[in-house]
């Protein structure tokens, strides 16, 4: 079998195993050989370019990102629905069809909570796929919507042109899971699982759409070139039959038997592995759906009922205090077990103190809750009337929980967060902090061994990398004498480091690598660097009173003597290593835009830093000099605007020259 022949059929064979895993739940591989296909294809279609289709599964990891979405109008309208809150109303709505037509057949399906989109097909290969939009005109997310397994990037026997409508939406066990790992890690949450489907499909780089793991459930046929159907449920059974995953349907042919059906779906959405809103509820015939038509916003022959969301009073029994691994402190609230949606709450998100102050929620209180989007419980008020006498404002701890260092609130925002070098919360992330590329650098410990590595109790702090025994690390699982014997030789090798490097491995708040970089050139020494006073840090470029407020607290933590005091011990250097002479670029602030052929942005980034310059991510009045590659977008238009000078790459070395 030669090269491309192998290509074509690799790729169907990956395309009709996602179609088994993600649409059919019923996997025929494992995992590992998925993987080794998959892996095998990649490096086919690496040695092979010529070869790769514009199809090939590989596509759905996430390609270049992008500067901005191009804008779509959509052949056949992206139509919504009316919404109806009770069953007066839908029954209003029945009367209305059945002046058209006395016999009637519903379609009853769920309303995904999600996105929906338009996906177009050429031929049988998947060309195009854009939002909704404002049902005219949409956004192009074609490159989002490949991350998307359950999306088919080929059809057999499909029409010339074939645009299908559907819902992208985030399973709920991926929303908890990242949800999870947010919190974990001090970040904002997801509100519902909705909001997380919608941000995810309009990311700009596809590479975070693909570690979201979207799903779609497609629940109509907008155009089929050639091929006519008599319903509703006839078009979606067609799409099934061309390995679409569509959306579960029941067919209803009184109005009672729809108000039944509705109910069973609210009583069961729990078991449901989307989250929804409602129900539609569809005439079933073509020709009725003609005869019935639309308003100039909603067609007459569908509409949506909207479950009302349970609010129900509890007490809070507690209020705890959790720390991620960023040392943010999360208060949540314990209360008394209240049924909501389908399951039971215990406890409530409390977000920060400003939430608390502002809702003045004190333990003992009665409150009103519901769960925010179905999903995530929340206290939307106190029932001031049953408060109980005696109960006390409450107020996050100045103290971690964990460790006992201090506790400093986020200037630019309403986090509280531990200041704890070693808090024992904060240890993974850290750690894997500490050895990333742009810190220490420290080849093959990654998040993965970081956490072998604390889970068996071998390192407590970042110092304790430098007393690594090669003979434990060894025989840890899946380690083995060569890459105990890699690790400690990265680990060795990162005591050469710049300072910089040190400075930013602390972890130091609003200390970034741009600005170890300026401290590092400032002070030469991290000695110095520690005696400096607020004043005298406030007067480096760049570095403001609140980052000098950070890089005082941080340094007169006991803990973070007590690093200190260990990597000295150890040999790290402690010195700046690359002292600037050559301050040609001092003031100036570049920004690179566009593919640049003789270095990569890291590198180009690296040559204005020798020379005393600065490289930022966006266009502003300050900024200096444009650096256009090729295919440069939005900062060259924005530079323009402006009235920057744009210089191209080769102005660029001529400058550096």
């Amino acid at each position: 079998m030669n090269v491309q022949e192998e290509i074509k059929q690799l790729s169907q064979e990956l395309e009709r195993h996602n179609y088994l895993y993600y649409v059919c739940d019923d996997p025929q591989i494992s995992d590992y050989e998925y993987d080794r296909m998959l892996r095998r294809l990649e490096e086919l279609e690496a040695a092979h370019p010529e070869f790769a289709l514009s199809t090939s599964p590989t596509q759905r990891v996430g390609g270049k990102a992008l500067e901005q979405f191009q804008s779509v109008r959509h052949e056949v309208p992206l139509e919504s629905l009316q919404d109806v809150f009770s069953f007066d109303e839908l029954g209003e709505f029945d009367e209305r069809v059945r002046q058209q037509s006395a016999e009637v057949v519903y379609t009853l399906e769920p309303k995904v909570d999600g996105l929906s989109v338009a996906l177009e097909y050429e031929n049988g290969v998947f060309v195009r796929g854009a939002t909704r939009g404002d049902g005219e005109t949409g956004e192009d997310v074609t490159e989002n919507l490949k991350t998307i397994r359950s999306i088919p990037m080929t059809l057999e026997n499909a029409p010339a042109r074939l645009i299908v409508r559907g819902e992208v939406f985030m399973p709920k066990a991926v929303f908890h899971a990242i949800n999870a790992k947010r919190e974990e890690n001090g970040e904002n949450l997801f509100a519902n699982p909705r909001n997380a489907a919608a941000g995810s499909l309009r990311q700009l780089n596809p590479k975070i759409a693909a570690e979201r793991k979207l799903d779609i459930l497609i629940f109509n046929l907008q155009l089929a070139d050639g091929i006519g159907f008599e319903s509703h449920s006839e078009s979606l059974d067609y799409l099934r039959a061309l390995r679409f995953k569509v959306i579960p349907y029941q067919l209803c042919t009184k109005i009672e038997q729809v108000q039944k059906a509705i109910e069973d779906l609210g009583e069961n959405r729990e078991n449901l592995s989307f989250d929804i809103d409602g129900a539609v509820v569809k005439v079933n015939d073509l020709s009725q759906r003609r005869a019935l038509g639309s308003t100039a916003k909603f067609p007459r022959w569908a509409a949506a009922y909207k479950y009302p969301p349970e609010v129900k009073p509890t007490v809070v029994e507690q209020i705890v205090v959790q720390v991620g691994r960023t040392g943010v402190l999360t208060p949540k609230a314990v209360v008394a077990p209240v049924r909501l949606a389908g399951t039971t709450v215990t406890n409530a998100t409390l977000h920060n103190q400003d939430f608390i102050s502002e809702k003045d929620i004190r333990i003992g209180d009665t409150v009103l809750i519901r769960k925010a989007g179905e999903i995530i419980p929340e206290i939307l008020e106190v029932v001031m009337a049953k408060r109980p006498e005696g109960t006390k404002p409450y107020h996050l701890p100045d103290k971690c929980p964990v460790c006992g260092a201090s506790v400093a609130r986020d200037e630019d925002g309403a986090a509280m967060r531990c200041t704890g070098a070693a808090c024992p919360a904060q240890l993974r992330r850290n750690l894997a902090h500490f050895a990333s590329r742009d810190a220490m650098d420290i080849e093959g410990l990654g998040p993965a061994i970081v956490d072998l590595l604390v889970q068996e109790e071998i390192i407590a702090s970042p110092a304790d990398l430098y007393s690594l025994d090669a003979a434990r690390i060894s025989a840890l699982k899946g380690m083995g004498k060569t890459s105990a014997e890699n690790l400690l030789a990265a680990v060795e090798k990162s005591k050469q480091n710049d300072l910089y490097r040190l400075i930013y491995a602390f972890g130091i708040r609003q200390v970034g690598v741009k600005a170890a970089k300026v401290l590092a050139q400032r002070f030469l020494t991290l000695d110095d660097l520690m005696a400096a006073d607020e004043e005298t840090l406030t007067q480096v470029n760049d570095i403001g009173a609140i980052t000098a407020k950070s890089i005082r607290e941080w340094f007169s933590q006991e803990q973070s003597q007590n690093l200190v005091g260990r990597l000295r011990e150890a040999g790290v250097n402690f010195t700046c290593q690359t002292q600037i002479t050559d301050r040609r670029f001092e003031g100036k602030t570049f920004v690179l835009t566009g593919a640049l052929s003789l270095f990569t942005r890291e590198e180009a980034t690296m040559q204005i830093e020798a020379f005393g310059g600065k490289a930022a991510g966006s266009v502003s009045k300050k900024t200096s000099f444009v650096v256009a590659g090729e295919n440069a977008g939005s900062k060259l238009r924005k530079a323009n605007e402006l009235g920057i000078p744009v210089l191209t790459e080769e102005e660029f070395i001529e400058m550096l020259r």
